[in-house]
């Protein structure tokens, strides 16, 4: 199988994550998209962030929501645990080490090129590109060539461009607008909604 790891603290879920979903798969041809909410961002501050069983409800919520709105991606998309498991900071490296010895799939880790400018700064990038290709969504303003001139031969020799328009939402955004009791229907599903009301997050 050809498997796209999407990676991200999920703080909530929004229409951008699935839009890159949706665009690696069809960019990739990929089977399969894992969404792996972080346990903790090793190069993010993430004192405030939600309790990870919190960011997985959420994202089931969101998943399912995304699959009866999109058949399309209803049998594309999973969800694994297995960084909220293993604790301590997220590696990239060491979730496709894991991922390796149970499933021997084609993998691509998934990301923006804002986080690939700093993938020297993550644990063993040699190796994470020994066992995964590089499936780079360019962001907004951005010049490709420029980017690529400041990485080194092995990492541009991974990458392979994944082409979607931009989307002006992120998590950070959703969650002040929370704080401020301004709404967010148009970008939140409304099960996420609920869940985000019951539970009096993003509050404080």
């Amino acid at each position: 199988m050809r498997v796209g790891i999407l990676g991200g603290t999920f703080d909530p879920p929004h229409p951008g994550h699935f839009a890159l979903a949706q665009a690696a798969i069809e960019a990739l041809n990929l089977d399969e998209v894992m969404m792996l909410p972080v346990h903790r961002n090793p190069l993010k501050n993430s004192k405030r962030q939600t309790p990870g069983k919190q960011r997985m409800e959420m994202l089931k919520l969101a998943v399912q929501g995304e699959t009866r709105r999109r058949a399309p991606l209803e049998s594309k998309l999973a969800i694994s645990d297995i960084e909220l498991v293993r604790g301590g900071p997220s590696y990239a490296v060491e979730t496709l080490q894991e991922l390796s010895h149970v499933r021997h799939d084609e993998y691509w880790f998934l990301l923006g090129s804002d986080a690939l400018r700093e993938i020297e700064q993550w644990k063993s990038p040699e190796k994470l590109v020994r066992l995964c290709r590089l499936g780079v969504v360019l962001r907004k303003g951005q010049d490709k060539s420029q980017l690529l001139a400041t990485l080194p031969d092995y990492v541009k020799e991974a990458v392979d461009w994944i082409e979607m328009p931009a989307i002006d939402v992120s998590s950070t955004k959703i969650r002040q607008r929370v704080l401020e009791r301004r709404s967010n229907w148009h970008w939140l599903d409304p099960e996420v909604i609920r869940y985000i009301e019951e539970h009096k997050l993003y509050r404080s």
